[in-house]
């Protein structure tokens, strides 16, 4: 017997088909895994029996040309091994990004859906729409109604309860907040790496990421440290500075054959000063489901991997969660690491994301004709309580940089971006390469290069953690070298450039793309003989 998705992927049954029962009314397609571990065996045992699909090549042979750009098969093989419950999730989540999503979405992974919105119009405005906010998920979406929904705050605290959305809409019981925040998942530009420096291969912990993994909305609910107190606060025989906060989500979620929920954690330290939200509300709408509905967490200046969606419990811990995404993912390595010698535990954590920017207008390989400038736009953010102050561009590569005017950026928030702007005045024709870089309130800035660990600056020599480029790790996270772009220049206030544009216009033949070879001959003989004799000659005299 056959079990298959609407879009082709099919998985032969070996044995009955198994179910797993849903724990929750109202709550389609969630599976309470991290509570049972008997359904965390079966589950393993089922896995065992199959050979599933391995990972695509996508890092030593090229990208497909396609959209969906990868499809994410062995995911969907995996929900259809495990039976009803969640056999069909892939197909659901597909259709929530087909309602919710804008059409033209670069889908990077079709399940778990991964994807970003067109270069151009991520830029367009400092608030992110929601159909163009950038999807990074590990699992499925699940259906849940918000009517039956609550989540269990338990651990370490002196009164665990289980809270409803209701309960916390309550503005008797809770004191709402919102905040203007950046979301960035920290494989943002990883395609630069793949490019350059290939590393793990796994098509969703390590997705062909472009410069479209980030977002800007206003978030609206209540600050997690208020819940806590509602609580109770901590019990009197716990220290707080030891203290996590560990966040579930209802989405079902795979590793090495093994099946999770999937659970993070910050520390106390990042609660008590009221950057954690647990938000119902993104850019003044119900959460997308998408996105998390009904409820999910909002972490200010951290990976996006800490904004859990689909929110059901939270459990105040001693020390960092030992969840896989929490323990074994989102690791940064040092550059004698690889797959010959990586263990988890020699890498750490990462938490604050660093600053960097992007020029997503023009794109890379874009061929200009111009008057002597070109007009660049792109996003500049430095997480970790940090904000964009200044950024530059250089058209040279790198050697010489030009200050965005101040009036070009975006408003300042202290956990969003800035969105920018400018006219670069340039002289050169053919190939150049124009870069970004941008400097955050605490004098941060980013390596000039992919592999650059340090920046050198006149006589000044920097060494600080946010210059640090993370383009060699193993692990692929975090491009925060300044982002390169190629641009073919045609200035038009060049004699000869000018003449041959109103040439080709006369005779309605095209310039671009500039790989195809012109139709027509580059000179006559009289022209030709007429320069050859003001340079002097083909030949020396003498």
């Amino acid at each position: 017997m056959f079990s298959s998705t609407k879009d082709g992927a099919k998985l032969e049954l070996r044995g009955s088909e198994p179910y797993f029962e849903e724990e929750r009314p109202g709550w389609k397609g969630f599976i309470q895994w991290e509570t049972y571990k008997d359904k965390k065996a079966k589950a393993r045992e089922i896995l065992a029996r199959y050979a599933f699909d391995k990972p695509p090549e996508f890092q030593l042979a090229p990208l497909p040309g396609t959209n969906p750009i990868l499809g994410g098969d062995r995911w969907k093989e995996y929900h259809l091994a495990l039976g009803p419950t969640i056999r069909d999730i892939p197909d659901i989540s597909w259709e929530y990004v087909l309602k919710e999503k804008s059409p033209d979405m670069i889908h990077v992974l079709q399940f778990p859906y991964n994807g970003e919105p067109p270069r151009r119009r991520l830029i367009e405005n400092e608030v992110t729409s929601n159909a163009d906010f950038f999807v990074r998920n590990h699992g499925g979406i699940p259906e849940i109604d918000a009517e039956k929904y609550y989540f269990e705050l338990d651990g370490l605290v002196k009164n665990p309860k289980k809270i409803t959305l209701q309960d916390l809409q309550d503005e008797s019981k809770f004191p709402r907040q919102s905040n203007m925040v950046t979301l960035q998942c920290s494989g943002t530009r990883r395609i630069e790496q793949i490019h350059e420096y290939p590393g793990d291969g796994d098509e969703l912990i390590n997705a062909p990421w472009g410069e479209g993994a980030i977002g800007n909305a206003r978030w609206t609910g209540v600050s997690l440290k208020k819940v806590i107190k509602y609580c109770g606060g901590f019990r009197d025989d716990v220290d707080p500075t030891d203290v996590h906060l560990e966040f579930y989500g209802a989405d079902t979620y795979f590793k090495k054959g093994n099946v999770y929920n999937y659970v993070v954690s910050v520390p106390w330290r990042k609660v008590k000063i009221n950057e954690v939200l647990l938000a119902w509300e993104m850019n003044g709408k119900p959460l997308p489901r998408i996105h998390g509905y009904p409820l999910r967490t909002v972490v200010f200046g951290y990976i996006g991997a800490r904004s859990v969606k689909w929110l059901y419990r939270i459990k105040a811990i001693n020390g960092p969660s030992r969840a896989p995404v929490q323990m074994k993912e989102y690791l940064y390595y040092t550059p004698q690491v690889g797959k010959q010698n990586v263990k988890y535990s020699n890498g750490f954590s990462i938490q604050d994301m660093p600053v960097s920017s992007a020029i997503m207008s023009p794109v890379d390989k874009e061929q200009i004709i111009h008057d002597g400038k070109i007009e660049l736009r792109g996003w500049a953010y430095s997480g970790g309580g940090h904000w964009p102050e200044r950024v530059e561009v250089s058209s040279d590569g790198g050697s010489v940089w030009y200050q965005v005017p101040p009036e070009r950026l975006s408003q300042k928030y202290f956990h969003g971006w800035r969105t920018w702007s400018m006219e670069m005045p340039v002289d050169p024709e053919g190939w150049l390469e124009f870069c970004v870089r941008c400097w955050d309130n605490s004098l941060n800035t980013q390596p000039t290069f992919t592999r650059s660990a340090w920046f050198v600056s006149a006589s000044i020599e920097y060494n600080v953690s946010k210059l640090i480029c993370l383009a060699r790790n193993w692990d692929m996270h975090v491009t925060s070298s300044c982002h390169r772009i190629k641009i073919y220049s045609i200035n038009r206030s060049k004699p000869d450039t000018a003449r041959r544009l109103k040439y080709l216009e006369e005779q309605q033949l095209p310039l671009l793309p500039v790989t195809q070879p012109l139709p027509i001959e580059l000179e006559d003989e009289e022209e030709y003989d007429r320069e050859v004799e003001r340079q002097g000659g083909r030949d020396p005299k003498e």
